[in-house]
């Protein structure tokens, strides 16, 4: 595969992307993208520099930890995956396009449902007003998207999600892309042959970190037993 790879969802046998293709894509520092909603094709990327969000040094600004105190929001894991990943590819007056169509809805609710994807949700007053969803992988949380409705409603849901990673045992947080936004929280650009050697470690860092997410979200009254995978 080159950096930015063109794979249609139907290959000339006719072979349909699965789940598991996508593991080992991740596995193997790619990750698929949309032009579009409406296009249906997916392409491969895996960008010379990729954006890792510090586990252990995450910057949480002095505004949000403020804004932690001051909004009632609450907080949950696994609540709402289809809401979340749906939420994160409408197009608003804030995003304009999205990568995010019905193939790659399709293909990470089948991760979400095999344990490997997983959502954080922020509510208000019974309303969905923010959350994220991303990849599960050994000691590797993979970044999706994420949604605001609400003030910082997608930031205390990365807080959230930075907590679990960080008793689970995590060892990389991957965003795929440096942006502003994401330099507050402390992101750093990692060149491709790092990145590589980061991801393979902690791929195979044991005890297996991705086994304990869902239990971590249980223990910490984020989900239930139930919904928690």
């Amino acid at each position: 595969m080159a950096d930015s790879a063109y794979w249609p969802r139907m290959m000339e046998n006719d072979i349909v992307l699965t789940p598991e293709m996508l593991l080992v894509a991740y596995a193997n520092g790619y990750f698929p993208m949309a032009l579009d909603k409406d296009d249906p094709e997916l392409y491969w990327f895996a960008p010379e520099e990729r954006g890792v969000l510090p586990i252990e040094g995450f910057n949480v600004p002095r505004g949000l930890a403020r804004a932690m105190k001051k909004y009632d929001y609450t907080v949950t894991v696994n609540h709402d995956f289809d809401a979340v990943i749906r939420a994160c590819g409408t197009i608003t007056r804030h995003r304009q396009d999205t990568w995010i169509n019905e193939e790659i809805i399709r293909l990470y609710t089948a991760l979400h449902r095999m344990g490997h994807a997983h959502s954080v949700e922020t509510w208000s007053g019974g309303q969905l007003v923010g959350g994220l969803y991303g990849v599960s992988l050994g000691g590797v949380f993979f970044g999706e998207s994420m949604f605001s409705r609400a003030s910082e409603a997608s930031k205390i849901a990365l807080v959230t999600l930075v907590e679990i990673l960080r008793e689970a045992g995590y060892e990389m947080l991957d965003t795929q892309y440096v942006n502003d936004h994401l330099k507050q929280f402390g992101v750093e650009a990692v060149p491709k042959r790092r990145y590589m050697t980061k991801l393979e470690k902690a791929l195979n860092a044991s005890p297996n970190p991705s086994t304990l997410f869902s239990t971590v979200s249980v223990r910490k009254g984020l989900a239930s037993a139930s919904s928690a995978s």
